[in-house]
């Protein structure tokens, strides 16, 4: 079976969270399907192959356009930016059995394209895109999170087949007229275990800033970091991840910003944070933290479903996640062994074929 991935971004040249999760259901695809993806990229002038991945130009930004472009088709801002004529162009010269939409507003071209109707569509929504918006994108965004919903539901309900990154958010497309929705139970391969043991005195915030969430976030660990560092001697909190703007620090926390080595970063941490109060979607910090072996103290809303698959318990209240922060920096022994816990936890999954067979099986429904 040959299966095409629709991508908004360029895989090869770009980073994010959503797109680890989406390299990660191709790898998984091409072990049993031949696969190709289609993305829009800012590094072509014209639509060419690279290896299995086609790229098409990906146009800068031009608001006024869009908008009236918004207009005149009656689709949210973020669908209609997405909604790209030589994206529908190049589908239409792909021909596959089944297509996989990465992001609900990807489905646009192929609603578009000469496939709709013929040939098998799959949404992966990764991330509600209304919740972001409505939350963290001022009075235009509360007001095209109406539209965007409305698009979202549109979308799923043409689609063949719908997968989630979160439990609650599949069961909402079920009630709302998507029966055959369904959340994705998929976690990252294992890496080498982190030797929390030897770590120092050091949490660690991984994320890119460009996406509000993670804006509002790292604002949110700014204003607790001194609670939760007060009187522990060398507490020291890293910021990694490009910055959207620089913010002034208190003491212990540095903003490293793009870390060339990661892997070796991270080796030298004792946990990560996740404070998160919007979006949820992908939750790749919380993924990429138990391949690894690196305990988490996170929120709800940036654990998920993840908090019953790895044992996590959120902390939404200020209190609580302080409390669970410090005693990541004060009991060393009790951090290594919970990292070593969760590690556990995600490679038996993967050598028990967890996440491949539920990517393959939603591929193949």
């Amino acid at each position: 079976m040959k299966v095409a991935f629709l991508l908004s971004k360029d895989p090869t040249t770009t980073h994010g969270g959503d797109l680890t999760i989406s390299r990660e259901l191709m790898a998984i695809s091409r072990t049993v399907h031949d696969t190709v993806g289609l993305c829009l990229s800012p590094d072509v002038t014209a639509a060419r192959l690279d290896g299995d991945l086609w790229k098409v130009p990906k146009q800068a930004v031009a608001p006024a356009a869009i908008a009236l472009r918004s207009l005149r088709r009656r689709r949210s801002l973020v669908h209609t930016r997405f909604d790209d004529d030589a994206y529908v162009d190049a589908l239409d010269a792909i021909d596959a059995d089944v297509y996989v939409a990465d992001h609900s507003y990807m489905a646009e071209p192929f609603l578009r394209s000469r496939w709709a109707g013929s040939k098998p569509l799959l949404v992966n929504t990764v991330i509600s895109e209304s919740l972001v918006w409505s939350e963290t994108r001022g009075i235009v965004g509360r007001i095209d999170s109406v539209r965007i919903r409305r698009d979202e539901l549109r979308v799923a309900r043409a689609a063949h087949g719908v997968g989630t990154y979160d439990a609650d958010e599949a069961a909402y497309y079920r009630s709302h007229g998507v029966p055959r929705a369904r959340w994705l139970d998929v976690t990252l391969a294992p890496k080498p275990a982190v030797d929390v043991a030897a770590s120092g005195r050091r949490l660690v915030f991984v994320g890119e800033r460009a996406w509000p969430p993670n804006q509002q976030a790292f604002e949110t660990l700014l204003q607790w970091w001194p609670d939760i560092s007060r009187g522990i001697d060398g507490a020291e909190l890293c910021v990694v991840g490009n910055r959207e703007r620089t913010l002034a620090l208190p003491p212990g926390v540095q903003d490293l910003g793009f870390v060339p080595d990661l892997d070796a970063f991270l080796g030298t941490c004792r946990a990560v944070l996740a404070p998160v109060s919007t979006g949820g979607g992908v939750r790749v910090k919380i993924l990429d933290a138990a391949s690894r072996g690196l305990p988490v103290v996170a929120t709800s809303a940036a654990v998920g479903s993840l908090s019953a698959v790895f044992e996590i318990p959120p902390h939404d209240d200020r209190g609580g996640f302080v409390e669970a922060a410090r005693a990541m920096l004060l009991d060393r022994g009790a951090a290594a062994a919970e990292g070593a816990r969760i590690h556990t936890i995600n490679a038996s999954r993967w050598a028990a074929g967890v996440p491949q067979r539920t990517v393959l099986d939603w591929i193949q429904s």
